[in-house]
């Protein structure tokens, strides 16, 4: 069962953080500590850290936006609520939670400046939070009930939908006032709607008025007192929900592959071993095969002088010089080269029938082809049709124009040679 160390950071840094271990069943695993920031870091061991941060200064709303999640939602959002903002949305980081049954998405905006001092306060004190959650989503949502913190001078309201918010300074009927719950309705199927109250035992007293007005206006309202302060109740709920988690987009990235990756670290050493090993061999083998290619061109070279000793050329296709030599020798490679040749030559005269073949030889595997044609296009075509086999390569030699016809030499060899 994972164990969480909640820690809730003060509206400023002159204010005092408090921290609480639960598990992610929501059971409370240690008592409540106040304190410097910085001690909390000794209460860490292997838990995780979730961090709740003043709802005052988050904006948590809902959304409907046709777009799955990850980066491109992100992307969106800012010119979705940008007419809600008053700030300018390049301040601002938006994070976004799992789409709700009913297609919205819960956002919470807050201002970069914000986002950037609260991780500079968890670097200072050696903290390291794999999730930033805004306090007022320690308020569980309960679908048909209205719910209600009122704690240090605020209210915590949502009602158990998309309506949710935060009011400083204002008392629990102002919340439902402004959520519309006390509004009178002609509905005959508008039943009065149940409100669930956590509050210390000085609010219930101060707001036994409202507590009183508002039975009047509700089917119930059911008051739970908090003795121990009121991040036990937030702690345990963010430990057991989903909630939105700020570390997304620029300031997510680490968090994010970091926790990815650690589960997998030790199959991804040996993995990456196994690829060096790999990389390595061919490495070897590479080289080996290379010196061995030195060793066999150099070797070929010596032999091939010892036959053609007048020819200095560089040798650049072993292949195609011994070729050339059993060509000259008058192996049987002869009739492998004039076959095919003549098969092209007749295919290229047949689609140019205004030509006429006058002679043909043959040496060392050069094809040499006298014909007339009625103009010099019709050669060239000839000699087009001849290299485009691939196989061999086509040079018209000469032309000469006698009479009305243009006699010309055409020279046909393997291609390369």
């Amino acid at each position: 069962m994972a164990e969480f160390l909640v820690i809730r950071l003060g509206v400023d840094r002159e204010q005092a953080a408090s921290w609480i271990a639960v598990d992610s069943n929501g059971t409370r695993t240690s008592q409540p500590v106040t304190g410097p920031l910085d001690s909390a870091a000794r209460d860490v061991g292997d838990r995780s850290v979730i961090v709740l941060v003043p709802a005052t200064t988050v904006l948590t709303t809902t959304v409907n936006i046709p777009i799955k999640g990850g980066s491109r939602l992100r992307a969106a959002l800012p010119f979705a609520l940008e007419e809600q903002l008053a700030d300018d949305i390049d301040d601002l980081h938006f994070a976004a939670g799992a789409r709700r049954d009913n297609g919205q998405v819960p956002v919470a905006v807050v201002a970069h400046k914000q986002m950037s001092d609260w991780l500079e306060q968890l670097d200072e004190a050696g903290l390291s939070a794999s999730r930033i959650v805004p306090e007022n989503y320690g308020l569980a949502r309960i679908p048909g009930t209205m719910s209600l913190i009122a704690a240090e001078d605020q209210i915590m309201f949502n009602d158990g939908a998309d309506n949710e918010f935060v009011m400083q300074g204002a008392k629990p009927s102002d919340a439902l006032a402004v959520a519309g719950a006390l509004e009178e309705s002609n509905d005959e199927d508008h039943a009065p709607g149940h409100l669930l109250v956590y509050c210390s035992q000085g609010d219930e007293e101060r707001f036994q008025h409202d507590w009183n007005a508002l039975r009047h206006e509700l089917a119930s309202v059911d008051i739970n007192l908090l003795p121990d302060g009121v991040l036990p109740r937030l702690a345990v709920t963010v430990a057991a929900s989903d909630s939105i988690n700020l570390l997304q987009g620029r300031y997510g990235a680490n968090t994010e592959i970091g926790s990815l990756f650690r589960p997998w670290r030790y199959a991804a050493v040996l993995l990456l071993a196994l690829g060096v090993l790999v990389f390595g061999g061919k490495v070897a083998d590479y080289y080996r095969l290379t010196q061995e290619e030195v060793a066999l061109k150099a070797h070929f070279e010596q032999v091939y002088r010892s036959i053609r000793p007048n020819d200095q050329r560089e040798v650049v296709d072993p292949i195609a010089t011994v070729n050339s030599v059993r060509r000259g020798l008058g192996g049987p490679s002869a009739l492998q080269v004039l076959l095919p040749s003549l098969l092209q030559l007749g295919q290229a005269v047949q689609q140019n029938e205004t030509a006429t073949i006058e002679a043909i030889s043959y040496r060392a595997g050069v094809i040499d082809v006298r014909l007339t044609a009625p103009d010099v296009a019709t050669l060239d075509k000839i000699q087009k049709a001849v290299s485009s086999s691939g196989r061999f390569s086509a040079a018209i030699q000469s032309t000469d124009q006698v009479g009305d016809k243009i006699n010309s030499r055409i020279q046909i060899r393997e291609a390369g040679v």
